[in-house]
């Protein structure tokens, strides 16, 4: 794990900047081989789901719902509190090095956003960063020993169906080129989002941006 205070070049999904102020959690886990590639797909879902939990922990109990919108975003009343992005990389020795960084907001939060987003202290949460940071490292080894090198992605897909945000409703997802809109149906056995098309052809999608509504 590395860990930083604050981020003078972070970014996000697409290359997009990602704020970076002192007082939220910025962490980074670098893994190597773990897993075979046809298993790869599945951990984003495992980190949303660690993350999921971490921030469970320091929420007081009574409010806004606590979820994971497809496929690693965590968001509390709809709103975005954490960002979630894994990148590979091919070692010269052959061997597949993947980071994944996590950004979560405790005190500070983007202050033009594509998507309406919250900060854990909004909530009740009075947690420091080191403070969040320890549940996350053990929720973190917790949900890998789940996934096991990919083979236990049935059991984290289950815990993720369970907390998923938005299943039954309408959603739109953004690609690059385009947008299509539909029912979220849920997400398959591989992690991928299933969608029921307004024309009426069901479609299975690896990525895009989701928005509810």
């Amino acid at each position: 794990w590395v860990t930083a205070v604050r981020q003078t070049g972070g970014r996000g999904r697409r290359g997009r900047p990602w704020v970076s102020e002192p007082g939220n959690l910025y962490a980074s886990l670098l893994l190597i081989d773990p897993a075979p590639m046809e298993r790869i797909g599945s951990l984003p879902l495992a980190f949303a789901l660690a993350v999921y939990r971490a921030i469970r922990a320091v929420l007081p109990p009574g409010g806004e719902a606590l979820e994971i919108k497809w496929p690693n975003d965590v968001l509390i009343g709809r709103r975005k509190t954490c960002g979630i992005l894994m990148e590979a990389e091919l070692l010269p020795d052959g061997r597949r090095a993947i980071v994944i960084g996590i950004g979560i907001n405790i005190a500070h939060k983007p202050d033009n956003p594509l998507y309406p987003v919250t900060m854990l202290s909004e909530h009740g949460a009075s947690c420091s960063p080191e403070e969040l940071f320890a549940h996350l490292f053990r929720e973190t080894a917790e949900v890998l020993r789940e996934w096991d090198e990919g083979r236990g992605v049935s059991a984290i897909i289950a815990s993720w169906r369970a907390a998923a945000c938005g299943i039954g409703e309408h959603i739109t997802v953004n690609f690059p080129d385009r947008s299509i809109g539909g029912r979220f149906v849920g997400i398959d056995d591989n992690g991928y989002l299933l969608l029921d098309e307004d024309e009426g052809a069901r479609r299975s999608i690896a990525a895009g941006d989701v928005f509810f509504g």
